[in-house]
């Protein structure tokens, strides 16, 4: 068996980081890490395992691993991630096919773990939750122009539908301190974005200082040389205090642009939740946030189908979605979550009406988002380049409005060849769906 390691990562920023920091152990002790995690001597496949079509996209990319590995393509097979907490007891006892598996807080056994594999043996190891490493050296995946940095980890909101708690564990901010110094080792190896991510980034702080610190450490980030965006996702409506909308409006460097799952616009379905607030709070909360940050870009997440939700309210949160008018916006269909208290409710609603729920809220948010891209043209727009498009014939970026992997482009063309990473001022000329296009001023 070769001592090379592959790996493939599913799920979300969070489980990336996590992903390239097992790569960067494994680096420093002196394994090779190819990007093809064909014939390789172990390949780790590390999991997500949120909701159920996460899950099952988890065990497909398994047994599909599986299948290389009894045609000896590949050697032993490692998984990690959040299905290998969740379901750490079923992956040791029931999939023979995998040789090991790290839980969240065994991610610091991957050398051990590695190595076992590698002499032929089996290895579990799964420890507490919050033994999962912040630190290290981070082996990254993706354009080391734009970086995804965690500043905490964990949840305590206990959202009824959500098993994130009992995967991640408690909320547990990184103190300030070493997410400062990370974020200048990115800088220094050519990040110019750096994207904050934790299941709740508001709450940072709370633990470890007594307080609500996420403005602090925003105004300490900007201050770092070759910064040019700094961006927030996961936002908490809870948690959106004065100060911290006054920092995003005075700070140059952070992009106007907030990540904000408000999951659902009726009361009663909220309290369910187990969140707070209703349509005319939430409302009153985005004109706040667009009247403190002129311009401001609001992406949010909502849930279609949650148990219970009658057709009123779910004709309500239609209704809420139209006076919201978020530039960014995406429904999933509620997913029943064993161990949950909402899954364990007795009025779930069938698949088909979710799924046709989830439809018709994307369908409403369509028309509103097509309208804002076509209202751009004309504008100016500062874009981060990411590449060339060799069958448009384009290159493409990221504007403030967009945030990596999830959003929208811009196509546009242009007489000198920008490079991935730089920034260009694009002229908007108009709009295809979603996407701006535009040219080079």
């Amino acid at each position: 068996m070769n001592n090379t390691i592959g790996l493939v990562s599913l799920g979300c920023a969070k489980n990336e980081i996590d992903a390239q920091l097992l790569l960067g152990a494994l680096r420093e002790a002196g394994y090779a890490i190819s990007p093809n995690p064909n014939e390789c001597g172990v390949v780790i496949i590390n999991t997500c395992g949120f909701i159920e079509s996460a899950k099952q996209e988890a065990i497909d990319t398994i047994l599909e691993f599986a299948a290389l590995k009894q045609a000896r393509v590949v050697g032993a097979l490692l998984v990690t991630g959040c299905l290998a907490q969740r379901y750490k007891d079923e992956l040791a006892g029931e999939m023979p096919e995998v040789d090991g598996a790290l839980g969240i807080g065994g991610n610091g056994e991957i050398v051990r773990a590695v190595e076992a594999l590698m002499r032929g043996e089996r290895y579990f190891a799964f420890g507490e939750r919050e033994e999962l490493p912040f630190e290290g050296s981070r082996m990254l995946t993706g354009p080391a122009y734009s970086v995804y940095l965690k500043i905490a980890e964990g949840c305590d909101n206990r959202c009824s539908f959500c098993a994130i708690p009992d995967i991640r564990g408690r909320f547990r901010s990184r103190p300030k301190e070493k997410i400062l110094a990370e974020a200048r080792r990115l800088i220094e190896a050519g990040a110019v974005e750096l994207n904050l991510v934790a299941q709740d980034t508001t709450r940072y702080g709370e633990d470890i200082y007594g307080r609500l610190a996420l403005p602090e450490l925003l105004r300490e980030l900007c201050k770092i040389d070759g910064l040019r965006w700094l961006r927030l996702l996961y936002c908490y409506p809870d948690r959106m205090t004065d100060e911290l909308l006054e920092t995003m409006a005075a700070q140059p460097k952070i992009v106007k642009y907030i990540d904000l799952p408000v999951q659902h616009g009726v009361g009663k379905v909220l309290r369910e939740m187990n969140r707070s607030g209703d349509a005319s709070s939430l409302l009153g909360l985005l004109e706040k946030i667009r009247r403190m940050i002129p311009g401001v870009v609001l992406r949010t997440t909502l849930i279609a189908g949650f148990p219970g939700e009658s057709e009123e309210e779910f004709t309500q949160l239609c209704e809420f979605v139209q006076a919201a008018r978020f530039e960014r916006l995406g429904c999933f269909a509620y997913s029943q979550e064993e161990g949950t208290p909402a899954g364990e409710r007795t009025d779930q609603l069938d698949e088909e009406t979710k799924r046709r729920r989830a439809d018709i809220i994307m369908e409403t948010q369509a028309g509103i988002a097509l309208e804002i891209a076509a209202g751009m043209t004309g504008q100016t727009l500062e874009v981060l380049c990411e590449g060339h498009d060799k069958q448009r014939q384009e290159y493409f970026g990221r504007a403030h409005a967009d945030a990596p992997d999830i959003d929208t482009k811009v196509y546009f063309t242009a007489d000198t060849l920008p490079t991935a990473g730089s920034f260009v001022t694009v002229e908007i000329t108009g709009a295809e769906g979603y996407d701006l296009v535009g040219s080079i001023k």
